[in-house]
């Protein structure tokens, strides 16, 4: 993410942003992106509207009615009207996020690229961010990084799953949920059992109750006799995806 948005120089290879190099061409990216680290500073003691507006003229936006138009824009996309005049210390993690998306938004980015955005918020607070990037979406293309799966099914329309540096799946989620089709099963089995379990198969889910466990496996072939075949979920198949990526087990 940080190459994509020309912060960190690549060590071989390039890519292109919008048909600009990020080696040669780094100021022609920056006009047309939009980026929001996982971890990003903001003044404490500044307002809403005092941060953004500093962060206006980082972008070169010189023209105070420009500015003030800009800003106001930004803030109306993600909510914070209600709080521009409030302190960046005295908002909740959920509003720090905003006033991040904001930033990004100023110079009205094609290419909007957010890092693990959701990541420390509460159910709450993640879901009002997926829906704004989902909104943002409409207008943009919007990249996200994220481990947290149920923010990909709940935003993304195009995936792709990295792992140790390369690409092992690209496409709709919907085709990720189908490279793990027939390789899910579930199986009831004592609490005894689940060590052996799990030293032959990788587990993508549990649940408990007494003395037995309800466990969810990826396996070529059913696990036992009175394992059944179950649909597919986004967790399985990035699991199966990463350990084919480990070369499986």
């Amino acid at each position: 993410m940080s190459m994509l948005a020309t912060l960190l120089e690549p060590t071989r290879g390039t890519a292109h942003v919008g048909g600009y190099s990020i080696r040669r061409q780094k100021d022609k990216v920056r006009e047309i992106l939009g980026y929001l680290p996982q971890d990003f500073g903001l003044y404490p003691s500044l307002t809403v509207f005092e941060t953004l507006d500093y962060l206006a003229l980082l972008y070169n936006i010189r023209d105070p009615s420009e500015r003030r138009r800009r800003i106001a824009e930004a803030m109306a996309w993600v909510n914070l009207e209600e709080v521009r005049d409030r302190l960046i210390r005295e908002l909740s993690g959920g509003m720090h996020q905003r006033v991040g998306l904001a930033q990004a938004l100023l110079n009205n980015p094609k290419l909007l690229i957010v890092d693990e955005p959701t990541a420390g918020l509460d159910p709450e607070e993640r879901i009002r961010v997926r829906s704004m990037l989902t909104e943002l979406g409409r207008d943009r293309v919007v990249i996200l990084s994220t481990h947290l799966i149920e923010d990909v099914a709940a935003v993304a329309d195009t995936v792709a799953v990295l792992h140790r540096g390369r690409i092992r799946y690209t496409g709709t989620p919907q085709g990720m949920r189908e490279t793990a089709r027939g390789k899910v099963w579930e199986l009831v089995a004592g609490n005894e059992e689940l060590p052996a379990i799990r030293s032959k198969y990788t587990e993508t889910a549990l649940q408990r109750n007494g003395g037995q466990v309800r466990v969810r496996v990826l396996a070529d072939s059913a696990p036992g006799p009175t394992a059944v075949s179950v649909e597919p979920t986004l967790d399985d198949a990035y699991i199966g995806l990463m350990r084919e990526g480990d070369g499986g087990r």
